[in-house]
């Protein structure tokens, strides 16, 4: 986590300075611009940034520069005498209230921490499931469903993967649509649930020489459609080694946010149980590309879904195993 302080008394820079010096990664910027400058420059290069002055003038400075939680960084304000550090923005998937936190670990001081599920006890909905990498199909739903934990003190959980451990105040259930969350790959869900998907379909891909990126992405648009799967859920784009310098593949890829695993074509012909396909012998030496990909990048033995065709692409689907670690609590900013 980058961080970024910032001081405008005598008292507060030299807070600054020792701060910067017990923090990893932390930087002491000392400069005679105006406050408001400071926070510009510094908002979309730092993770975090430590303010040793009065809310007001950071509330004043950082409102026009404010867009998401998701990504704005996390803002915590601190008197000069180090007395209270103030989780004032990005408190949960920021990181702002653990940086709180550790500031008041190095001033001696008091954390100042007002999001609801830290003051009553309860799991951060948000972060638990960034620590699970699991992606909300609406976030808006993420906010909903936060606040009815709150209100309710807890909620039910339907997963159609294994579940493995689930933090307090999250309960199982095997009735869909009973549920508040839903743990899936699918994109159905009720109006009023939170869908949250895992990270866990592997695409396998073979592909012509040339293949631009927009047929890649119309591709997987039909198949995820009739598969009723969401994008969101995609782990791994799979391919041959020989398509490694394949610009439209690497492109859609990128587009996606998502690695790519390439494998020989000795790995991929010791599967022995799978159609052969001719014109991927004749062209890269190997059984197929889309399918055995697709295995290996999952690291199983079975596929989801299996080859389907297109003028200039293969895609393939396969499931890698997933469970929810035990993982549940805010992740140290160190």
């Amino acid at each position: 986590m980058r961080i970024a302080i910032l001081a405008l008394t005598s008292g507060g820079k030299k807070l600054g300075s020792i701060l910067a010096e017990k923090l990893p990664d932390a930087i002491f910027i000392e400069n005679n611009e105006k406050i408001r400058h400071n926070l510009k420059t510094c908002w979309h290069d730092y993770d975090g940034i430590i303010c040793i002055m009065a809310t007001g003038i950071v509330v004043r400075s950082i409102a026009p520069l404010l867009v998401d939680k998701r990504t704005d960084p996390a803002v915590v304000v601190i008197d000069e005498k180090g007395q209270f550090a103030i989780s004032l923005l990005s408190g949960h998937l920021g990181g702002g209230n653990a940086l709180s936190q550790k500031v008041a670990q190095c001033t001696g001081g008091q954390p100042v921490i007002t999001t609801a599920s830290d003051t009553l006890g309860f799991i951060a909905l948000d972060l638990w499931a960034q620590s699970q990498n699991l992606i909300p199909h609406d976030p808006r739903q993420l906010t909903a469903k936060s606040a009815k934990l709150v209100n309710s003190g807890g909620l039910t959980v339907f997963s159609e993967l294994g579940l493995g451990h689930l933090p307090e105040n999250l309960h199982r259930t095997t009735v869909r649509e009973e549920a508040d969350i839903i743990i899936s790959t699918e994109t159905g869900c009720e109006e009023e649930q939170l869908i949250l998907h895992p990270q866990s379909l592997v695409i396998g891909t073979g592909c012509n020489r040339g293949t631009p990126v927009a047929e890649f992405n119309q591709a997987l648009t039909e198949l995820f459609a009739e598969l009723g799967l969401a994008t969101e859920a995609i782990r791994t784009i799979c391919s041959i080694d020989k398509k490694n310098d394949e610009q439209g593949l690497l492109d859609f890829a990128k587009m996606h946010r998502v690695r790519t695993l390439f494998f020989t074509k000795e790995q991929i012909n010791r599967y022995t149980d799978l159609e052969v396909s001719e014109a991927a012998m004749k062209a890269v030496g190997a059984i197929g590309v889309a399918e055995p990909t697709a295995l290996l990048g999952a690291g199983t033995t079975s596929l989801f879904c299996r080859k389907r065709k297109w003028k200039n692409i293969t895609m393939a689907v396969a499931l890698a195993p997933f469970s929810l670690s035990e993982q549940d609590q805010e992740p140290s900013i160190i």
